[in-house]
């Protein structure tokens, strides 16, 4: 596997678990309030991304790092803070088939994002397949049922 693809398999297992995440929590939030299952989930996320990296030994001090780092992963925490509460208050009133794939509207917004903030420039087939994912998530989110 080259450079340029070691990503994948990471994306793929990325896929697999938010895919398992959005049926586990829909499980999960039936009979809680979607705020409350909210904290539980960040919490154990929180234990365990703390035992794996003390365990694989790649803990620094956080102070340690510079602030424009800080700054930056202290605003992507509140992002997907929010983004959390959104999608489980909305996996509490909808359909996981409809909630799942309209919170993958995030694919279109990344590529716009990167186009304009990061200077990503996409191949128009790309761009088509971004379009594609975009036409999928109107479609499934407009289905009757």
């Amino acid at each position: 596997m080259t450079d340029s693809s070691a990503w994948l398999p990471w994306a793929l297992l990325s896929a697999a678990f938010a895919a398992m995440t959005a049926i586990l929590a829909k499980l999960g939030v039936q009979g809680v309030d979607s705020d409350l299952a909210t904290l539980i989930r960040t919490a154990v996320v929180i234990v365990a991304l703390a035992c794996f990296v003390w365990v694989t030994g790649k803990w620094r001090n956080p102070a340690a790092l510079d602030s424009r780092t800080l700054l930056f992963l202290s605003l992507s925490g509140l992002a997907t803070g929010a983004s959390w509460v959104c999608y489980f208050r909305a996996l509490k009133l909808g359909a996981a088939s409809k909630v799942a794939p309209v919170d993958k509207l995030s694919v279109v917004l990344v590529a716009l994002f990167a186009f304009v903030f990061l200077a990503e420039r996409p191949s128009w087939r790309e761009w088509l397949g971004i379009a594609m994912v975009g036409a999928g998530v109107f479609i499934l989110a407009l289905a009757p049922g």
